[in-house]
């Protein structure tokens, strides 16, 4: 059974931080001193500027770079991969793929993932089931919530009422049975579009996911 990607002590961690809203930098501080390579997207290098660590690479078309960070371009001190404006990938989705193809087996975690237009958050979320991602440990956090998906039987590891959703994506999702949640699921189809999976909570230390088939997005916000 998979356990939930959450990191320990000796996992090897590729940090990536997008230009979205980071409220606490608290938690991407604590990846960040435990990361091997830490990527700016574009403008998320500001989000790294305020933690003042520079990033190992920044990639991007560079349009949204704050001014601030005029002279870590300046010394040279830091890979830069300049892409151009008109392309088809967005800048969180190219540093994805970056560190995917040169760091095959390392965990991949993205802070600054949420916030700002809509557009953007939805398209950052779904870029977990890019097919370039498959079968790689890749979550997004913010605060005290983290969010993967789920494609195989999980054990969703937390506290006691913390709230757990999953929410199917790209069709149905077969759960054959889940413990430790407050409303269990059980030999239960999630449809996509209907929030049937939304807003569960924990009543143990650690829950269990069967999944049949489909892909769930997870959605785990701690208590504390």
């Amino acid at each position: 059974m998979e356990r939930q990607p959450e990191m320990s002590a000796t996992e090897d961690l590729i940090l990536i931080f997008a230009n979205g809203v980071i409220a606490d930098l608290t938690v991407p501080a604590s990846y960040l001193a435990r990361a091997r390579f830490v990527i700016a997207a574009d403008g998320g290098i500001g989000h790294l500027w305020a933690l003042g660590r520079r990033p190992d690479l920044l990639i991007g078309d560079l349009d949204s770079l704050p001014a601030t960070v005029e002279q870590w371009l300046e010394d040279g001190a830091m890979a830069v991969i300049r892409h151009p404006t008109a392309k088809d990938e967005t800048d969180l989705e190219l540093a994805l793929l970056h560190a995917a193809a040169h760091f095959p087996e390392a965990a991949l975690v993205v802070c600054g993932g949420f916030g700002g237009r809509l557009d953007q958050t939805l398209a950052n979320i779904l870029l977990l089931a890019h097919p370039a991602l498959a079968g790689r440990s890749v979550r997004f956090v913010e605060g005290r919530e983290t969010a993967w998906l789920i494609t195989e039987d999980t054990r969703i590891v937390g506290h006691l009422g913390d709230t757990v959703s999953l929410i199917p994506l790209g069709g149905p999702a077969r759960i054959t049975a889940t413990t430790g949640l407050e409303w269990p699921l059980n030999d239960e189809t999630l449809p996509f579009g209907p929030a049937r999976g939304v807003s569960n909570r924990l009543i143990a230390a650690e829950a269990t996911v069967r999944l049949a088939s489909g892909v769930l997005l997870c959605i785990h916000a701690r208590a504390y």
